[in-house]
C-alpha cells in the first residue's frame, strides 16, 4: 500500500477490497464512502457512478495482479520454467494477497455474480481470462517448440486444463483460506507439467 494515498486512490482501494469481500453488486456506494472515509460530495467529485468506479477498481486489481504473477520471469530463460514460476506467482503473490483481496480472487467474484445480471461488465473481466488462457498457451506451445516438452504433448488441452486449475484454486481459496488445499491444487497442476517434460 502507498504510503499516501489521494481520496481517489483511497476510494478505488478500499472498494477493491469490499468488492472483493461482498461482490460489486452488494456493495453499496454508502459502504464504500464509509469505508474511505469521505462523503458523497468526495465520491461523486471522482466517480460520476459506482459503475465508472468498476472500470477504475478493475483497471487496479489487473496491474496488481500483473505485479504479482509477472514479476521474476524475465529472468528466466525456459518457456516451461516461466509457466511453472507465473503458478507459483499466483499462489504464492497474488492470491494470499490478503491487503488488496481480502475475499480472495477478485476477477472470479466479478465473473460469478456479473454474468447475468451486468453481462457488459463480466465480458471487461473475461478479457483478461483470455488473455492469461492466451499466455499459457504461448509458453506451452514456445516449450514445445523447443523441445522442452514431448511430443505427444497437446497445449491446446494443457492450456484449458491449466487455466480452469488455476481457476479452480482461487474459487477453493476463497471459501476456505487453507494454504494447504491451495498447494495442493497448484502443485498438481505444476506435477502435470513436470510429467510432460523431456528428460535432459
Amino acid at each position: 500500500m502507498k504510503f499516501f494515498m489521494s481520496l481517489k486512490e483511497n476510494i478505488i482501494h478500499e472498494s477493491l477490497k469490499l468488492f472483493s469481500l461482498y461482490g460489486f453488486l452488494s456493495t453499496g456506494i454508502n459502504d464504500i464512502i464509509e469505508s474511505a472515509n469521505t462523503s458523497k460530495g468526495g465520491f461523486y467529485n471522482h466517480f460520476a457512478s459506482k459503475e465508472e468506479l468498476f472500470y477504475e477498481v478493475l483497471a487496479e486489481a489487473q496491474k496488481i495482479w500483473r505485479e504479482r504473477t509477472l514479476i521474476g520471469l524475465d529472468e528466466i530463460e525456459s518457456p516451461i520454467e516461466k509457466l511453472i514460476k507465473f503458478i507459483e506467482n499466483y499462489r504464492d503473490r497474488y492470491l494470499i494477497d490478503s491487503e488488496n483481496f481480502p475475499g480472495g480472487c477478485i476477477f472470479v467474484t466479478f465473473s460469478v455474480e456479473l454474468d447475468d445480471q451486468l453481462p457488459h461488465l463480466a465480458q471487461e473481466v473475461n478479457k483478461g481470462f483470455v488473455s492469461i488462457k492466451r499466455m499459457i498457451k504461448r509458453l506451452l506451445d514456445e516449450g514445445w517448440a523447443q523441445g522442452e516438452l514431448n511430443n505427444e504433448t497437446n497445449t491446446d488441452i494443457m492450456s484449458e486444463m491449466i487455466f480452469a486449475g488455476m481457476l479452480g484454486a482461487s474459487v477453493i481459496y476463497g471459501i476456505d483460506k487453507s494454504t494447504e488445499s491451495l498447494s495442493r491444487v497448484i502443485n498438481s497442476l505444476i506435477y502435470s507439467i513436470r510429467k510432460l517434460e523431456v528428460d535432459r
